[in-house]
């Protein structure tokens, strides 16, 4: 079975935009120490008026939202977004006027967006996003003309771009990536059709499992992010109904436990993204009323959730995160 997400306007491709008719100091890929500065950005995605290229930029630790002078290289949808945390954000693949296998590189320093010199393998969308940070990022999966198990690896810092042997259990669309920065990334649930697996990649050796535990649904189009040797963190999405839910994953044991719905709203299409020990994020998405604006803020450790004060420019979703927080 094969879901392309809200997409429109492009010939051929089925959509789903129906799918399936206080601060105290965001795949897809952050990790988690304490963190005083660094910023979360959430790129690209759709609002109302069609695909974006815009950035947004949720600075720590007061969680301020701004709108970047800087923008994509092109406007894009459903990509994935990866991080080389202190150095650079990606924003890989995804579709505008058409797939794309271009990759665009945010400088952290100077918040500005240039064409990395890596490609991906195909002109690909709906993929995941997850980084070995100071090692690698690695774009997983997503749909080329098909749905696709295969893995690209862009090595830091000269960005070049291998495809690893390892492949995904399955080939997918529609998953969503994180990490334990140093350890292993991660691809939770997809469509082909809908699943619950989480597949495992270990870091350095690139060898792929699938995990032992499984999500509490079968869904797509979730929003992960991570605490860095801590957990990770599986939200919202779609199983037969959008969803509020949040799974943990402990680090290192990989033990699933089910949080429960704790979200402020159900939703799906959303993009996560964390500030390493202080909180994780999610950010926009679709409900049952339509495209939200509005980030959740999860706690850590005590996941507890709130709203937080930032938010996007305007309401959209299926965008890609990536998040500065420092050394991991």
């Amino acid at each position: 079975m094969t879901r392309h997400g809200a997409t429109k306007g492009i010939k051929g491709v089925t959509g789903v935009t129906a799918l399936r008719n206080k601060y105290g100091s965001f795949s897809t890929v952050s990790a988690g120490g304490s963190s005083s500065s660094g910023a979360g950005y959430v790129a690209g995605g759709q609002n109302s008026a069609g695909s974006l290229s815009r950035i947004d930029r949720i600075a720590y630790p007061l969680e301020t939202s701004s709108l970047l002078p800087t923008q994509l290289t092109s406007v894009k949808r459903h990509l994935a977004g990866f991080a080389n945390s202190g150095v650079a954000g990606y924003a890989a693949g995804g579709i505008g006027a058409s797939s794309t296998y271009d990759i665009d590189k945010m400088s952290f320093a100077a918040e500005t967006v240039t064409l990395s010199g890596a490609q991906l393998t195909t002109q690909r969308y709906i993929l995941a996003g997850f980084a070995n940070s100071g090692v690698a990022g690695y774009a997983a999966g997503g749909y080329d003309g098909a749905n696709i198990n295969q893995i690209d690896r862009i090595a830091f810092p000269a960005d070049t771009k291998t495809t690893i042997p390892a492949l995904l259990t399955s080939a997918i669309q529609s998953g969503t990536g994180f990490a334990n920065s140093g350890v292993a990334g991660y691809v939770a649930g997809g469509d082909n059709p809908p699943i619950n697996r989480i597949d495992r990649l270990a870091f350095p050796g690139q060898t792929l499992t699938a995990l032992g535990v499984t999500l509490s649904y079968q869904l797509y189009f979730s929003a992960c992010f991570s605490d860095n040797g801590v957990a990770g963190y599986i939200a919202a999405g779609t199983a037969s109904v959008h969803l509020n839910s949040l799974d943990r994953i402990a680090f290192p044991a990989e033990t699933k436990i089910a949080l429960g719905a704790i979200l402020g709203s159900a939703r799906t299409m959303a993009s996560g993204f964390a500030n390493k020990g202080v909180a994780g994020y999610i950010a926009g998405g679709s409900t049952s009323a339509g495209l939200i604006k509005q980030i959740d803020r999860i706690a850590f450790p005590a996941e507890t959730r709130s709203l937080s004060p930032a938010q996007l420019t305007d309401e959209s979703n299926i965008h890609g995160s990536f998040a500065n927080e420092g050394s991991l």
